[in-house]
C-alpha cells in the first residue's frame, strides 16, 4: 500500500512533536520546559526530530489506512517512509501480510470414503466392558505357569542401543500387566507362553519424540526375563456387585447389562458421527486450495508456544528446562511443530470461507443465545453467567464454537 498523508497532518505532527519536547528539554541558563521551541529543535537537530516525527505519526496512519481498506493484517507491517518534510504531504509505503485468498471446493461433489471399521456394539463388546469396570477390583495371585495375556508378569528389563546397555531405562522385578496399550507392541508378541527366568528378546524402534534423547530415534534391543506371573482373578459377576457398581440403580446383572448396551450404542452412534464429519471436512479440506502465508503460520505457533509456556508454569515447569529434556531448541521446536500448525491452519481458513459463503457467522445476539444454552446445561457456566457475558474473549470463544457447529451441520447437510 501507498499512503498519502496531507501536509497538515504532517505540520500538525511536527508541532505536537516540538511542544513534547520543549515540554522536557533542560536546557543551560532556562527553566525546565522553559527553552525557546527554535532552541530546542536545533540542540535535537533535523535527522533525530524527524525519527520522533515518523514514530509519532506513522502508526496512527497506517491504522486508519487499514481501517479504511478494511484489511486485517496477520502481522506487523513493513513501513518504509518514501517522503517526510515540513510543508509538504508524506508518502509511506507499508507492506502488509494479510489473510489468503481460499479456492473453495464445491461441498456437493465431495467424495467421502467410507469407514473402514465399525463401531457396531456386539456381546463380546459389552462383556469386556463388563470385565474393564470389574478389573479394579480384581483379586491379584501369584501362579506357578507360563504368562498369559491379561496377567501380570514380573520382569527384569535391559535395553541396549548400538551394542551399549542404556542404564537409565533397566528395570528389575518390574511388574507389568500384558496388555495392548500397556506394552510395547514388540514385547506383547514374545512374552505370552514366557515361563519363570526365560529371557526373550525383541527390536524396537522408538519414535522420535520419544521422552528419552538417549533412545529416541533409536534402534533398540529389548531383553524382558520373567521372574514371576500373577493371575487376575475378577469378581463373580451377580445381582450384590451390580447394585454396588450401581449404587441401586440397577438391581440385577440382566438389567445392567441392557443399560450398558444402549450406553456404548449412544457412544457408538456419537463417535460415527464424529469420524463421518471428520472425513467430510478431510474431503472438502484436500479438495480446496490454499497457501497458507508463513507469517500466519508463525503467529499460530508463537501462541502454541506461549499456551504451552503458561502450561508449565502452572505445574511449577520452566520452558527452557522442559526443552533441554525433549533435547530440542525453540527452532527445533518451532521447525518439528510447523506442518501440524499449517494444516491446522488450512483447515480453519477453508472452513471459515466455506462459513462467509454460506452466512453461517452468528450475531452478538446469536452467541449471547448460545452462551445461555450451555451455561443451563453447566452448573459452573450458570453461576458466571452475567460475568461471561460481558467478557469479550469469552463471547469469542464461543462464538468460534457456534460458527463451528453451524459449518460443520451446514457441510454435512451440502455434501449428503
Amino acid at each position: 500500500m501507498t499512503i498519502e498523508v496531507p501536509a497538515e497532518v504532517v505540520d500538525a505532527t511536527y508541532e505536537r512533536v516540538l511542544n513534547r519536547l520543549a515540554s522536557r528539554a533542560r536546557i543551560e541558563g532556562f527553566r525546565p520546559g522553559r527553552a525557546p521551541r527554535a532552541l530546542v529543535e536545533s540542540r535535537i537537530g533535523p535527522a533525530a526530530l524527524r525519527e520522533e516525527v515518523v514514530e509519532t505519526m506513522v502508526p496512527e496512519v497506517v491504522r486508519q489506512a487499514l481501517d479504511e481498506k478494511s484489511i486485517d493484517p496477520i502481522d506487523n507491517p513493513d513501513i518504509e517512509v518514501l517522503e517526510l518534510e515540513r510543508g509538504r504531504p508524506a508518502r509511506l509505503k507499508a507492506t502488509v501480510s494479510v489473510m489468503p485468498e481460499v479456492t473453495l471446493a464445491d461441498p456437493t461433489t465431495l467424495k467421502v470414503e467410507p469407514a473402514d471399521h465399525s463401531h457396531e456394539v456386539t456381546d463380546e463388546t459389552v462383556e469386556r466392558r463388563l470385565d474393564d469396570l470389574r478389573e479394579p477390583m480384581a483379586e491379584i495371585t501369584p501362579v506357578e505357569r507360563e504368562v498369559r495375556m491379561g496377567d501380570i508378569a514380573v520382569i527384569d528389563i535391559g535395553v541396549e542401543v548400538d551394542g551399549k546397555v542404556v542404564e537409565s531405562e533397566s528395570r528389575k522385578s518390574t511388574e507389568a500387566e500384558v496388555k495392548e496399550g500397556v506394552l510395547l507392541p514388540e514385547l506383547l508378541a514374545v512374552l505370552p507362553g514366557t515361563f519363570v527366568d526365560e529371557m526373550r528378546e525383541a527390536n524396537v524402534t522408538f519414535p522420535a519424540s520419544y521422552s528419552n534423547p538417549e533412545l529416541a530415534g533409536k534402534h533398540a534391543k529389548i531383553r524382558a526375563t520373567v521372574r514371576g506371573v500373577k493371575e487376575k482373578v475378577l469378581p463373580a459377576l451377580d445381582d450384590a456387585l451390580v447394585k454396588s457398581l450401581t449404587t441401586g440403580k440397577h438391581e440385577t446383572v440382566e438389567a445392567y447389562r441392557s443399560a450398558l448396551r444402549k450406553e456404548l450404542e449412544e457412544s457408538a452412534t456419537a463417535v460415527t458421527k464424529m469420524e463421518h464429519e471428520q472425513a467430510v471436512v478431510k474431503a472438502l479440506v484436500d479438495a480446496s486450495t490454499v497457501d497458507v502465508p508463513k507469517a500466519l503460520v508463525d503467529r499460530e505457533l508463537t501462541s502454541q508456544l506461549e499456551a504451552l509456556e503458561r502450561s508449565l508454569n502452572r505445574q511449577g515447569m520452566k520452558l527452557d528446562r522442559y526443552l533441554q529434556y525433549l533435547g530440542k531448541s525453540i527452532d527445533r521446536w518451532m521447525a518439528d511443530e510447523r506442518p501440524d500448525a499449517e494444516a491446522r491452519l488450512k483447515v480453519d481458513l477453508v472452513l471459515a470461507e466455506f462459513a462467509r459463503r454460506e452466512g453461517l457467522e452468528p450475531s452478538d445476539e446469536d452467541v449471547l443465545k448460545y452462551l445461555q444454552e450451555q451455561s443451563e446445561q453447566d452448573e459452573e457456566l450458570k453461576g458466571q453467567l452475567a460475568e461471561l457475558k460481558q467478557s469479550a474473549a469469552v463471547r469469542r470463544y464461543f462464538a468460534s464454537r457456534l460458527r463451528r457447529r453451524r459449518v460443520l451441520e451446514r457441510l454435512l447437510e451440502v455434501a449428503s
